[in-house]
């Protein structure tokens, strides 16, 4: 009987159908003509598969080549979970107190700076301003010149007063997995994060990923697309968003994060990280929402969310996943910013058990099933309805 039930509940798991995708096809097109995007890639992954991985619209304005889903796409801000998957996983391994005064493990910073935690800096409670300068030093000591600079005047606040959004607090954080890996920033999220992952041609080096197909940067100016030029990199601030992906290659991500950390079968991270990173570290001043490290979390009409999105010169991003449905949705954009929420939308109503919303006065459509289910006697207050 055990046995008997244990394949009831697994059954349908492995058993469902493909959903038919072609609405969100037709939302992707009709979206990026609608907001002038050039193109994007989406991918959804369910459980431990891809089961959706197209490219739409052109990579490039200049040549109309196609957008295929094995190119590269710069992610802007959501480079952010990836580089708190490295961090945390450093912790795990006993190279870091998330909760300790960074100046333990970085010398030279100044007696305010030092006193920052990698918590804080993670969920943007550390009190430093923000700033996102695209354009910079393309070697790889930048980023550690660049904090070396730093003077307590980066604080506009104390540490752990409040919750502001800050691109260099990220740097700092990535600063943090180069001085305890003993290797550039790029090389040790290789070695912790994109290798393990099997994500072959993720990378945050321009010149290696020009290597590989790659879907040019657009920017907009008068209704009129154009590739950016020259492209935007600045090694200083790699670590907050930088990294170039296809949906492909983060879908195995996405996997490893629903799947305990699993990818194919086989365990390729600490699920303790997944767990660290999409668990409430602050709170959303005026919003329910909360932020964990590189995710916001929230409840999306019913069910829980943790996503983020990301935006550089040149490209657009939007990770999404439901962890309890297992279910994530990956949209990548060449224009500066540019991201697809209506599609984004449509294919979370297709793949999660989302509320339904009536506003007031509109009306829903009901079957002649509808109406013999539902048929009885109701009451609101003094008055009485009958539907059969």
């Amino acid at each position: 009987m055990i046995r008997a039930l244990a394949f009831l509940i697994s059954a349908p798991l492995l058993a469902q159908p493909t959903p038919d995708f072609s609405a969100v096809e037709r939302s992707a097109r009709e979206e990026l003509t609608r907001l002038n995007v050039p193109g994007a890639s989406i991918a959804i992954v369910r459980g431990g598969q891809v089961i959706f991985n197209e490219g739409f619209g052109a990579a490039s304005v200049d040549t109309g080549e196609p957008v295929r889903p094995e190119m590269l796409f710069r992610l802007g801000s959501t480079t952010k979970m990836l580089t708190a998957t490295a961090l945390v996983g450093l912790a795990l391994e006993g190279k870091l107190d998330l909760n300790a005064p960074i100046g333990k493990y970085i010398t030279g910073l100044p007696p305010k700076l030092s006193q920052v935690t990698a918590n804080q800096l993670l969920s943007h409670t550390a009190g430093i301003r923000d700033e996102a300068p695209m354009y910079g030093s393309h070697d790889d000591a930048a980023l550690g010149n660049g904090i070396h600079s730093w003077t307590d005047g980066w604080l506009f606040t104390a540490p752990g007063t409040i919750f502001s959004y800050s691109n260099p607090g990220y740097w700092m954080a990535g600063y943090l997995v180069e001085t305890l890996s003993g290797k550039p920033y790029a090389d040790a999220m290789e070695e912790r994060v994109f290798r393990p992952c099997s994500m072959t041609r993720t990378t945050l080096r321009p010149t290696t990923a020009m290597t590989w197909p790659l879907a040019q940067g657009h920017q907009e100016a008068g209704g009129k697309c154009t590739v950016a030029r020259p492209a935007a990199d600045n090694a200083a601030s790699w670590p907050a968003g930088s990294v170039f992906s296809s949906t492909g290659d983060l879908a195995r991500f996405v996997m490893a994060f629903l799947s305990d950390g699993k990818i194919d079968g086989t365990r390729v991270l600490d699920p303790k990280v997944f767990a660290i990173l999409s668990s409430p570290h602050a709170r959303y001043p005026d919003s329910p929402d909360t932020y964990g490290y590189g995710l916001t979390i929230r409840d999306l009409r019913g069910v829980h969310i943790v996503e983020h999105g990301g935006a550089r010169v040149g490209y657009g991003s939007h990770i999404r996943m439901a962890p309890d449905q297992r279910i994530g949705i990956i949209v990548l954009t060449n224009r500066t910013g540019a991201d697809l929420p209506a599609t984004m939308e449509k294919t979370s109503a297709l793949l999660l058990p989302l509320q339904l919303v009536v506003r007031p006065g509109s009306t829903l459509a009901a079957s002649a099933e509808d109406i013999r289910r539902d048929a009885g006697v109701y009451q609101n207050g003094d008055q009485r309805y009958r539907r059969q």
